[in-house]
């Protein structure tokens, strides 16, 4: 009997062995699609070369294979749309008509599939490693809800959006056309608390974005950035600038300047911001004396569009 149980025992190890060495042979399966960290989001209208040189850029970045590339264009007529003819890994989403920023940033924002949203000017050529430093930062900092490289020129001067929140006052101005200060920022420092950056080259939490239901369509083409600065602020939690994360800011006529639409909408967004964090009566009174400047002005396509609420696609009223 101990003999019997000692030839089960060999057979049993030689059969486990070869099990073993058939497993160790097997060729390893393909590996699975990288789901991507970082989701960039480019809105353009009639911006095909700035929008080629950014996108340029997104493709040398690092870590390239976790890097989604959105761009969301509104009716252009230019070669825009067709961006994804010269770089297949782009996606593209054809918009109609001009609806403004905010419907198309949230359309992408439902489609992103990043952890992190990465909202980019065509206008800002980013560095290789921008998205991914910026990505490491925000991925290491609970406090922060987003984050943000400095802008610069081509020459490596800084071009500073930074901005304080919006009051009454700074969005009159803006209102008006007029420039408005940025804040003092100490560029000396590692890394920067501001209140409000602009949406140019900003990287924000999904999981942030999508708990307040994305941007708040009452903004057209205007001020949701400065509505997410405020939401941020509410909630104690970080915009952070990092001035050695570059990002170079290439300035360019805008193309919707000379638009009427664009100016109305403008002053309806501030309306809407000054409503619902100042109050209704705020809102209101800006809005009516908007109004009595284009009628004073005889301005009267710009009058009737703001008595109207009229969209940016002209199709739409408030």
């Amino acid at each position: 009997m101990p003999q019997t149980r000692h030839r089960t025992t060999e057979r049993t190890a030689r059969r486990e062995e070869a099990i073993e060495t058939i497993v160790e042979e097997q060729p390893e399966g393909p590996a699975g699609p990288v789901e991507p960290k970082v989701s960039a989001i480019l809105v353009v209208h009639n911006q095909a070369a700035a929008l080629r040189r950014a996108v340029e850029a997104l493709e040398r970045s690092q870590d390239r294979e976790r890097l989604e590339i959105l761009v969301i264009d509104c009716g252009s007529q230019d070669h825009s749309a067709r961006i994804d003819v010269e770089f297949e890994a782009v996606t593209v989403m054809r918009l109609p008509h001009h609806f403004g920023a905010t419907k198309a940033m949230n359309i992408a924002m439902r489609t992103a599939k990043g952890e992190f949203v990465f909202f980019l000017s065509p206008n800002v050529e980013v560095a290789p490693d921008t998205v991914k430093l910026l990505a490491e930062r925000l991925d290491a900092d609970a406090e922060a809800t987003a984050v943000c490289p400095l802008l610069v020129d081509a020459d490596g001067r800084p071009v500073s959006k930074i901005q304080d929140l919006p009051t009454r006052a700074t969005l009159a101005a803006a209102c008006r056309g007029a420039v408005v200060p940025n804040a003092s920022v100490d560029l000396q420092r590692e890394v920067v608390d501001v209140e409000y950056p602009g949406i140019d080259a900003l990287m924000v939490r999904k999981a942030f974005l999508k708990s307040m239901n994305y941007f708040d369509e009452r903004f057209g083409h205007f001020w949701a950035d400065a509505d997410l600065a405020a939401r941020i602020f509410g909630t104690q939690k970080k915009f952070r600038l990092y001035p050695g994360i570059r990002a170079t800011w290439h300035a360019a006529p805008d193309p919707d300047a000379g638009d009427y639409l664009f100016d109305v909408d403008r002053t309806l967004g501030a309306a809407a911001f000054l409503g619902k964090y100042d109050g209704f009566f705020a809102g209101l009174t800006f809005r009516i004396a908007a109004i009595f400047r284009a009628l004073a002005g005889f301005r009267f396509r710009e009058f009737t569009a703001l008595l109207s609420g009229q969209k940016l696609d002209g199709s739409q009223s408030m």
